[in-house]
């Protein structure tokens, strides 16, 4: 292995800088994006009990808010509850806008080095060509044994660089699709609360005599 490394040439190394900056990112986002750790179970029904029980003070909010992305969001309507349904609404979608960046936190750089690693690996065997064609122009073909050797070395960075791109690619696209699907998920729980609350604030509300 540290032969193929060493005959790939300097751009290797990009490439495996990248590759092991992959590996980090990977790591971090399946740790960050645990389902129980984004959209931990019975938040909703936790609200509803506190409301029941005439506990949503600003601690019971404010532990609310600590508790979870989701918990963030629901927070934010529940901070407003006393307003307007349009003010309960901004706040819950510009609070989901910061949640939604920090689920997405790191997932551009692993797209890039997705889209860049293919690039390092074809510029080193491009690279790569042009010695062994200036070689060719100065000693002639000589043993073809040697000259396909010299092509082989070449293509060793196209190789690295989709051996890195391709596994790096997929999990950025998964990591992409498991963030909407929590974000949909998020909206529905933040509507059923604004719901709920509405729905309260109807009951309350005096009755016209």
């Amino acid at each position: 292995m540290l032969e193929i490394v060493i005959a790939g040439g300097w751009l290797m190394l990009p490439i495996l800088l990248c590759s092991i900056i992959a590996v980090a990112i990977i790591i971090e986002r399946f740790v960050a994006l645990r389902g129980q750790r984004v959209l931990p179970d019975g938040v909703l029904d936790q609200v509803r009990h506190w409301a029941q029980q005439r506990e949503l003070d600003d601690k019971h909010i404010e532990q609310l808010r600590r508790s979870s992305p989701l918990g963030r969001v629901l927070a934010a309507a529940l901070a407003n509850r006393q307003r307007g349904r349009e003010v309960i609404k901004d706040a819950v979608e510009d609070t989901g806008r910061h949640v939604v960046h920090e689920l997405e936190r790191f997932l551009n750089t692993l797209g890039t080095i997705a889209g860049i690693t293919p690039l390092l690996g074809l510029l080193g065997t491009v690279i790569g060509m042009i010695k062994v064609f200036s070689a060719i122009v100065a000693h002639g073909v000589g043993d073809p044994g040697q000259l396909a050797g010299g092509i082989s070395e070449a293509l060793i960075t196209t190789a690295a660089g989709l051996t890195v791109a391709i596994p790096t690619f997929f999990f950025y696209r998964y990591f992409r699709g498991l963030v909407r699907a929590y974000v949909v998920q998020m909206e529905q729980q933040a509507i059923d609360l604004l719901q709920a609350i509405e729905h309260r604030a109807s009951i309350s509300r005096p009755s016209p005599a």
